[in-house]
């Protein structure tokens, strides 16, 4: 069985990591759709596709080579809500589980985005997994 990575990062094109075969490219198509365009990205030694093809792309190799690893990163996001960070007591009951409570996390950009819901980025969270074929 050979070893298979789809790495999906925050922002461009998925990266795929497959064992080579000469028609890589001709199955890539025949299961992407014949308007797609994997590319081979010659210094990085990996394909790289349309990110909308994720689910498509990995339930074919799943198929095809019996497993494969998937890497998604997703932007990370802390809610919070104002009442939380106004508070003055002890206890929380808000999202953050108490992270935020009376305005602790001042450095952060939160933006309002309800009546009393807050967001802020937070960096990124990487996504491990494995898919095997059913």
């Amino acid at each position: 069985m050979s070893h298979v990575h789809v790495h999906r990062p925050i922002t461009g094109r998925i990266h795929l990591d497959m064992p080579y075969h000469p028609r890589n490219r001709d199955w890539l198509k025949s299961v992407l759709g014949a308007h797609s365009r994997p590319a081979w990205n010659r210094p990085a030694r990996r394909w790289e596709i349309a990110r909308p093809h994720l689910r498509t792309l990995v339930e074919a190799l799943a198929h095809k080579f019996g497993s494969v690893d998937v890497i998604v990163d997703v932007r990370a996001t802390r809610h919070c809500d104002t009442r939380c960070q106004e508070a003055t007591g002890d206890e929380c009951t808000c999202r953050c589980l108490g992270d935020n409570h009376g305005g602790a996390a001042y450095r952060k950009a939160w933006l309002l985005v309800g009546d009393t819901t807050l967001v802020a980025a937070d960096g990124s969270v990487r996504r491990r997994f494995r898919v095997e074929s059913t």
